[in-house]
């Protein structure tokens, strides 16, 4: 169970977490048409360093888009700052926290469409703990299929759409696994249920390329540069899954994963030591706590 902040914003303003409420009879709740971006906040003595926030912003606004949402007109990434500012200073973390803010559609009862659906934002904080342990994580290759781009696109964090995620990794949970390994309708390794994932062959780092249904993370992109940074060769293209059981090495990295090695894949072993997964791990954690001052 989260570990959520007294405050939240909601409805144009802070107040308390337990007053921001969404009617059961909106858009949301009903069709699942919320977007969402969820980002990592560190204390750094009476300010506050968030991690990448203006890809985050962006993100969202483009998840939006994607699934044809209005994005509120005096929401810019100005008023977005000030608000995740205000929400922190009032919650106060004295810990490393994440940052939920969502994009609703809260129309009520309008049928299934989009376009001239009223919006709104909220944001609420969480206690930063990561949903992996950083070592030994055991995967499973899901019976359930990623929902293909043409039909809920992965790019857009979409929040009906992580029903998909919810039977891949229950699935994995009730075989004792871990979290789950999604493949694309034609069979090809997309990511996890809220992970993007990277395996190492002969020193090359690989992960899959974007058009293979899987969200285009932000700490997907940050590990990539950090790979560039040491020198570490990489590849993003389409992966198959058998490569994933020869693989030297295999992490995971996501905002509420961080990045985490996978030490067993549909009960085949890797074997350490993973050095290239190591070194990246130690610069990828100084990275995420250095980021932009509020």
């Amino acid at each position: 169970m989260a570990d959520i902040h007294k405050y939240a914003y909601f409805d144009g303003k802070v107040g308390f977490f337990q007053d921001a409420k969404l009617s059961i009879a909106s858009s949301a709740v009903l069709y699942g048409l919320s977007v969402y971006t969820v980002f990592y906040v560190v204390p750094d003595g009476d300010k506050y360093r968030v991690f990448r926030p203006e890809k985050h912003y962006k993100r969202l606004r483009s998840s939006a888009k994607i699934i044809g949402l209005d994005w509120p007109a005096d929401l810019d990434f100005a008023k977005f700052t000030s608000i995740v500012k205000e929400l922190i200073d009032t919650n106060k973390p004295t810990e490393p926290v994440f940052v939920r803010a969502t994009l609703h559609a809260d129309e009520m009862v309008p049928g299934t469409r989009t376009k001239g659906v009223h919006t709104q934002l909220s944001a609420f904080v969480y206690t930063a703990v990561s949903i992996h342990k950083s070592s030994d994580v055991r995967l499973k290759t899901s019976q359930w299929r990623r929902i293909p781009d043409n039909s809920i696109p992965s790019r857009a964090k979409v929040n009906g759409a992580y029903v998909n995620s919810v039977l891949a990794h229950q699935d994995a949970l009730d075989a004792g696994y871990d979290d789950c390994i999604f493949l694309d309708q034609a069979g090809h390794v997309c990511e996890l249920a809220a992970a993007n994932i990277f395996l190492v062959r002969d020193g090359v780092l690989i992960t899959p390329d974007t058009s293979t249904d899987l969200l285009e993370g932000i700490n997907r992109q940050a590990v990539l540069d950090q790979a560039a940074k040491l020198g570490i060769p990489t590849l993003e293209r389409t992966v198959d899954l058998t490569e994933l059981y020869v693989a030297d090495e295999v992490f995971v990295c996501g905002t509420s994963a961080f990045l985490a090695s996978v030490s067993e894949i549909d009960g085949r072993k890797i074997d350490g030591p993973n050095p290239v997964t190591k070194s990246i791990a130690s610069h990828h954690d100084e990275l995420i706590r250095s980021g932009e001052v509020l």
